[in-house]
Parts: C-alpha cells; sequence; structure tokens
C-alpha cells in the first residue's frame, strides 16, 4: 500500500516541533507496513502577528527551508505556496496551494504511484487535494482545527470544511467528541483514532520541590495564566510549588509580566520551545502535568507526560481530556476558567505523595493501553485498508 501524506504542520527546519505528532505517526504508519511519503503545505508568508522588524528575516527562514529531505527516515517534500493572511481568508487556504500541491502529487505519481492521500485536516490540507482535482481515495485525519477554528469563524471555511468531510471515503477523528461534530459536518464515514506517545522504560526522578509542568504553545486557549493564578492562590499552604512552562507563543510577554504582578518570579520557569526529546526528557522530571486548556480536540502533550508516570490535570467537557479519561484513569479535570477549583484540585494531589504515586502509575497504565505509537500504527493503516475497501 502506497499512501500519501498531506499536512500543514508538520516539523521543519525553523520549527523543529510543529506537527510533530503527524510525523510520529507516519512513521508508525511505515513500520507498521505503509509505503509513505510525506507534502508538507509550506506557506512561504510570514503569519500577520509576526513583528515588523522580524518579518523580512521569517521570510528568509521560510524560503531557506529545503525542498526535500529525509526525516528520521520519511521522506518529506515541501511544497511552497502564499495565501492572504489567515484571520480574513483561512478557509481559502485549500484553493491557494491547489496548483504547487497538484503539480507535485503529479511528478511524485510518476516514481511512487500512491493508491492513497492522507490529509491532515480539511482545510487547507484535504482541501488542497481536492481543488487539485486529485481523484485517489481519501483519508482525512481531524485534529480539531476544522471544528473550533475554520468552520466557525466563516461561511467559506465551513463551506470547504463541509466539502471535504463529503469526499472523503473516511474522516479520522482524534476523539469521540471530535468525531461526533464530524458527522455533525457532513462526513459519511467516521472512526476513532488514537495518536500515541513513546513509552520510556523507566520514570525519571522526581524533583526536590513539588513541580507543576505545561507544555504547548503559548496561547490564550492553552490558558497558563489560570495555572499561575492558582499558584498564587497556594502561594501561602505551598511555598515552595513550581511551575515549568515549556513552549513559546504569541502569549508568552503577557504570561512573564503576569508572573512578575504576583510575584512569582522566583517559582516559574519559561524554558521556551525545546527540542521533542528534551521537552519530554524535563517535562517527565515534574510532579504533575496541568493544562486546563479549552478547544482542547485530544491534547498529545497529556499523554506524553501521563507515559512518564505523571498524573494530568485538564478541563471538564472538552473532548481531549474526555477521552484520555475514557480509556482509564491518571487523568483529573475541573471546571475551565475556574482559578479556585483549580488551586483547590492541585492543593489536594500535590499534598499526597501517595495519591500522587498511584495516578501516575494509573496514567502510565492507561497510556500503555490506549495511546502507544505501535498501537496508532497499527490503526492507522486499518484504516487505509478500510478506506480503499469502499
Amino acid at each position: 500500500m502506497k499512501v500519501v501524506v498531506v499536512a500543514e504542520f508538520y516539523p521543519s527546519r525553523s520549527d523543529p516541533v510543529l506537527g510533530i505528532w503527524a510525523h510520529r505517526q507516519a512513521q508508525a504508519a511505515i513500520a507498521a507496513g505503509a509505503e509513505l511519503r510525506v507534502l508538507v503545505l509550506h506557506r512561504v508568508v510570514p503569519p500577520a502577528s509576526t513583528p515588523t522588524l522580524r518579518r523580512i528575516p521569517a521570510a528568509v527562514a521560510l524560503a531557506s527551508q529545503p525542498r526535500r529531505v529525509e526525516l528520521d527516515g520519511v521522506n518529506v517534500e515541501y511544497v511552497r505556496y502564499a495565501s492572504p493572511p489567515k484571520p480574513r481568508a483561512y478557509g481559502s487556504w485549500g484553493s491557494w496551494a491547489a496548483k504547487p500541491l497538484g503539480r507535485a502529487l503529479k511528478r511524485l505519481r510518476s516514481e511512487f504511484p500512491f493508491d492513497l492521500v492522507h490529509a491532515h485536516n480539511a482545510v487547507p490540507s484535504a482541501d488542497a487535494v481536492i481543488s487539485a482535482g486529485v481523484t485517489a481515495p481519501l483519508v482525512i485525519s481531524e485534529h480539531g482545527a476544522d471544528i473550533y477554528y475554520t468552520a466557525a469563524r466563516s461561511g467559506d471555511g465551513r463551506g470547504a470544511v463541509v466539502r471535504a468531510f463529503e469526499k472523503a471515503q473516511l474522516v479520522l477523528a482524534n476523539s469521540a467528541g471530535i468525531a461526533e461534530q464530524c458527522d455533525r459536518l457532513g462526513a459519511s464515514a467516521t472512526e476513532l483514532l488514537h495518536l500515541g506517545t513513546d513509552l520510556p522504560a523507566a520514570p525519571q526522578p522526581r524533583p526536590e520541590h513539588p513541580t507543576l509542568v505545561t507544555v504547548s504553545h503559548l496561547v490564550a486557549r492553552k490558558r497558563h495564566g489560570d495555572v499561575l493564578r492558582a499558584i498564587w492562590v497556594l502561594r501561602d499552604s505551598h511555598p515552595d510549588l513550581h511551575y515549568l512552562i515549556i513552549g513559546d507563543g504569541p502569549e508568552r510577554g503577557a504570561l512573564q509580566q503576569l508572573t512578575e504582578q504576583l510575584g512569582l518570579t522566583e517559582r516559574v520557569e519559561f524554558a521556551g520551545q525545546l527540542p521533542n526529546d528534551q521537552a519530554l526528557a524535563r517535562s517527565r522530571c515534574c510532579s504533575l502535568f496541568v493544562m486546563p486548556s479549552v478547544d482542547e480536540a485530544f491534547g498529545v502533550a497529556y499523554v506524553e507526560a501521563m507515559a512518564g508516570w505523571l498524573p494530568a490535570l485538564g478541563s471538564v467537557g472538552e473532548p481531549g481530556p474526555a477521552e484520555i479519561r475514557r480509556c482509564g484513569e491518571g487523568m483529573r479535570i475541573v471546571p475551565p476558567a475556574d482559578v479556585e477549583r483549580l488551586a483547590e484540585r492541585i492543593g489536594e494531589m500535590i499534598s499526597d505523595t501517595s495519591l500522587l504515586s498511584d495516578l501516575g502509575v494509573k496514567a502510565r497504565l492507561t497510556v500503555e493501553r490506549s495511546f502507544s505509537w505501535e498501537a496508532c500504527g497499527a490503526a492507522t493503516v486499518a484504516a487505509y485498508e478500510r478506506a480503499l475497501s469502499r
């Protein structure tokens, strides 16, 4: 079976952790028996949020990405395209990428006669495949962006998502909640497929002081600020509580300012974006993974932490934490944006070392049963086979 993966988010020279989950799934599918190539929709226009003085260096960095690389044994081609700014035109990005993608697929087919296209998200990836006139069977992995952003914010975006879902032989949702949303948007066949994580052989030593950790892009929906405020609430009862923030993004300045205002500078470390292996190693040396985010379709970062015997804390009503809890124990949830309840739950967990240890063991078992890359690879190849038989 020959498969072409088309993805907007994928590791690159300028951002080696972007879409690392898509890359790991590709590796897992290869290990499970698929022949696979990857085409990355590589937009060469810096994001609109890029500061003026950084726009030229950012454009140079994007343009310097090699067109073809072999990444951990996976053949990857970066398909360059340009499009208008995201806030007003994201729903149309697939049509902007269609022509260069179509040329890349035509070239690829001459040397790699693929049976199926696997697009990560309907927009822009699947929409670009369809707009390019590609008739190969189509599988779409839905990670939540089409649901929470594209279809929700514009009629054009919703139309593109619906068209892609209707044309796909199969839509793979990362949680049951997202699968329901895909069905509502016209998917004719939807299945649940979990992403995975590495399984370290043994837990890392725990820190001297109880330490919370969040690994994510620094954006408002991840709600790092709630964690900072919860630590402030616990400042007297848990004066040795620390917080490690791994990741970068537009909220970093505001979060650093909030840290100073709350008098937590000595307790909070902004580690920035780290290579994936370093991020995993550092996070798994902490006590508790905390990410009370909203619009959380799944959250690979939860299961990555839980694989390292760390309990995780997420938000009520989010598909990702709900899916993980459905598969086993080790994940606790609190109402979103409720700092007092978040502080209460953190305090309960870090005050009882036996509880924390027990939850950590249960978290690891949950991941072993449901979220390994080996299981993900086998499930991915099986999904390809079902799509080809439709």
